[in-house]
């Protein structure tokens, strides 16, 4: 369908007064409620900017990634995930630069440009997806990013209001109120958008809302009379969602598993570009259980388990690793038996060295704990991954013995043996016979992504933890509870109306 095509779809879109407002939550809200109106729905975001990604097909048959937000607002819409629901991806490597990747792949050359320049080079492409996905679906929901009154951005910004005058969407404003400010947040963003852009913004949503929502009164009616948009519901602060984080890291605040004092106390190592951490929200919703983030030794103190997640920058954040002294804790909680899982660019710290021949990433010595070396190569690996865990694993991993789990890889390093110390035991292959996964002792590292979201995986664990199972297992009842929870507090006909107006 060409972009000046008219489009089938009805569009509705969440836009941030800030960041972390709460954009990608009620995005995924609605898909889910849509959904299960019958309707066939798509999400879609123009750009996204995160180093949490998934693998799903590309437009030619292969394997690509998009940001792990959108992929989960496909499984709640209930439809395949591919790359045109966010067919810009930004993966920062450092403060100033970001891996460029378009419909799923990485584009040397548009990672090189200017920010400026590369965003008129990208809009063509975000505009022919979201024509796409709105000739074959009933509703399109679309995610905003950032803020969109950005005053300074707003000429190059297609990922907003650009996408929302394409497709012609009726948009909701959505607000942290927890934070403070939201009613000058609202009216401050409203006011700086364009007339023909404020037109768009069918209603108000104040967010994360603790307390009394009368006490609110008068604001929202006084906000409606400053800008003439209905403040459409007040969202209350719900910290035991169960939907993965975007980008932030999560508090160490026990969630989801009720009064039960903790029995098991996980480490994830969070180092300066650790990333695909969403695959760790399993872990916050059990009972027993409580996950911290570790920056300093004194965090790994009393972990029964320590994981190094991956890295989007593996050489600098081994270097930030070692400077604050984490190398020597890591290596005793190890040396005392105590069990520590290494997941891709972790599972590359924990060998004895990375190996950089095209700069990519960097040379450095690992920690030493697997007798591994890694060596990064131009071509990025990306593929979802059937998997089987070998009949012999040991001591604190036993419980996973034989265990098959579906999972998924994106890297840039191969991993074998030490060519002069004695192998490590390869305890996890794809359905090909491929090593994905190593031991020795209770240091266990692996490629896979997303294991902790095998039912079976975790039951595994808590089994040979002594925890309870939840009650529910999985991301189905996360998707209706979002569903129900905006239905409640926005309203069905509410919700239905924005489709109307179109």
């Amino acid at each position: 369908m060409s972009p000046t095509s008219k489009p089938r779809a009805r569009a509705v879109m969440v836009l941030g007064t800030t960041s972390n407002a709460g954009k990608s939550f009620l995005s995924t809200a609605l898909c889910r409620f849509y959904a299960n109106q019958g309707l066939k729905v798509a999400p879609f975001k123009a750009q996204n900017m995160s180093n949490n990604a998934r693998v799903v097909p590309t437009l030619d048959g292969r394997m690509g990634e998009i940001g792990s937000a959108q992929y989960f607002q496909a499984l709640a819409a209930r439809c395949a995930p591919d790359v045109r629901m966010n067919p810009v991806l930004l993966k920062p490597e450092a403060d100033t630069r970001a891996q460029c990747i378009v419909w799923g792949e990485v584009d040397s050359a548009l990672t090189a440009m200017p920010w400026r320049e590369r965003s008129e080079r990208l809009w063509p492409h975000a505009q022919a997806a979201l024509h796409a996905l709105m000739s074959e679906n009933d509703v399109v929901v679309i995610e905003g990013a950032g803020s969109p009154a950005e005053i300074n951005l707003h000429a190059n910004d297609y990922v907003n209001m650009r996408t929302a005058l394409e497709a012609q969407a009726q948009c909701l404003l959505v607000s942290d109120i927890d934070r403070g400010g939201a009613f000058a947040h609202l009216y401050g963003t409203h006011q700086l958008l364009p007339a023909a852009e404020r037109a768009l913004i069918r209603g108000f949503v104040l967010n994360r809302f603790r307390g009394d929502a009368a006490l609110l009164a008068p604001g929202p009616q006084q906000l409606q009379a400053l800008t003439g948009v209905p403040t459409l519901g007040v969202l209350p602060l719900w910290r035991g969602h169960g939907l993965p984080e975007e980008d932030g890291v999560f508090d160490d605040t026990p969630s989801g598993g009720g009064p039960a004092p903790a029995q098991r106390r996980i480490a994830i190592v969070a180092y300066p570009r650790l990333s695909n951490l969403d695959e760790f929200q399993p872990l916050r919703a059990l009972s027993g259980v409580r996950l911290v983030w570790a920056r300093s030794a004194a965090a790994l103190q009393g972990a029964d388990l320590i994981i190094l997640p991956g890295s989007k920058a593996v050489a600098a954040d081994l270097a930030w690793l070692r400077a604050q002294g984490l190398d020597a804790a890591i290596n005793a909680h190890a040396a005392a038996g105590k069990p520590v899982l290494g997941i891709c660019g972790g599972l590359q710290m924990l060998g004895e060295a990375l190996v950089d021949p095209h700069g990519l990433d960097g040379n450095a010595p690992g920690l030493g704990l697997l007798p591994l070396v890694t060596q990064y190569e131009n071509d990025k690996l990306l593929r979802p991954a059937a998997l089987q865990f070998s009949p012999t694993l040991q001591g604190p991993w036993a419980a996973l013995q034989g265990l098959q789990v579906q999972g998924y890889e994106i890297h840039h390093g191969r991993t074998a043996p030490h060519p002069s110390l004695a192998a490590p035991e390869v305890v996890l292959r794809d359905a090909h016979g491929q090593p994905n996964g190593w031991q020795c002792g209770p240091v266990l590292g692996l490629y896979a992504h997303g294991l902790f979201e095998q039912a079976s995986l975790l039951q595994a664990l808590l089994d040979s933890w002594g925890l309870p199972e939840p009650a529910q297992l999985g991301l189905e009842p996360v998707f209706q509870g979002l569903a129900d929870f905006v239905q409640t507090h926005l309203g069905h006909a509410t919700l239905m109306q924005l489709l109307d107006a179109h």
